[in-house]
């Protein structure tokens, strides 16, 4: 079984559990993810099946949440799962026009610390077990973009509450974003509530719970998701069955297209992989499909 699967990770469940439970049920050992998302999170997880795991690198980057900050809050994972570092009600009156002329200072390109809880590794370890063992390491900046952010609800009070959308590319932290917010507005922030409406062309509306899948699975229903349905942000390039093999044996082939960059490579409608094309030359990155 080969392909991807969209899942609708479960509240308080990590991504490895999640591609655990689809290895268990699909009886298959070669399942990756695409894109970690907390344990308090839930929504789209790209899993990807069989020999599309060499694929994940190629999948588009943007995501879309809808995300809940608290104000009024700090916490050391900078979310709700994290032990309280200062509560103190908003004294002063906070309107949502000077919370929004804060949120336009994370749009564009932006440097983000990521939270001290997280898996990003320095010096050979995760933050998380740095931290986990009482030592304070800062995270290396980083640099993230964030395409788009829209206010979806506001609740004013000592603890007030913004309800936003943020689509924003690979890397982006939600979590750092509230924590961030709290400091520009002076009250400390954190996050309450995510989840991930869309991820690497995946969307929420269109994903399948672990039960959905495992009623698919006893009805012998389940179809996995094309690999080049899932890479459309990628354009096409169809070869005549004589240059279709040389490619698949790992050889440059010369065409005359005025395009470059990434490609999907086609003999026919039968998807051989992904290849660079630029000068003319296309060159093999991934043979997905070897003929013969």
């Amino acid at each position: 079984m080969e392909g991807f699967l969209n899942l609708n990770k479960p509240l308080n469940w990590t991504s490895h559990d999640c591609v655990a439970r689809v290895r268990k049920l699909l009886k298959i050992k070669r399942v990756g993810h695409a894109g970690t998302l907390d344990p308090t999170a839930l929504g789209v997880l790209p899993i990807a099946l069989g020999k599309a795991t060499r694929l994940l690198q190629y999948l588009p980057g943007t995501k879309t949440y809808q995300a809940t900050i608290r104000l009024g809050v700090r916490t050391t994972t900078d979310d709700l799962a994290g032990g309280i570092i200062d509560s103190q009600p908003v004294s002063r009156e906070l309107s949502l026009t000077e919370v929004k002329t804060a949120l336009s200072q994370f749009i564009g390109l932006i440097e983000q610390i990521p939270p001290s809880y997280s898996a990003i590794q320095v010096a050979g370890k995760r933050l998380y077990d740095l931290a986990r063992q009482g030592e304070t390491v800062l995270a290396p900046v980083r640099n993230v973009e964030i395409f788009h952010i829209a206010v979806l609800d506001w609740r004013s009070g000592d603890y007030p509450e913004l309800d936003l959308e943020i689509a924003c590319g690979s890397g982006t932290y939600i979590r750092a974003i509230a924590r961030d917010l709290g400091m520009i507005l002076q009250t400390g922030g954190t996050l309450a509530a995510l989840s991930r409406t869309e991820s690497c062309s995946f969307l929420l509306t269109d994903s399948l719970t672990l039960s959905d899948l495992e009623n698919q699975l006893s009805k012998g229903i389940f179809q996995p998701i094309s690999p080049d349905k899932v890479l459309q942000h990628l354009l096409p390039v169809s070869l005549p069955d004589t240059l279709a093999t040389k490619w698949c044996q790992g050889q440059k082939i010369g065409l005359d297209l005025v395009v470059s960059g990434l490609v999907r490579v086609y003999q026919n409608e039968r998807f051989l992989g992904i290849g660079q094309l630029q000068d003319n030359i296309l060159v093999p990155q991934m043979v997905y499909e070897a003929i013969g």
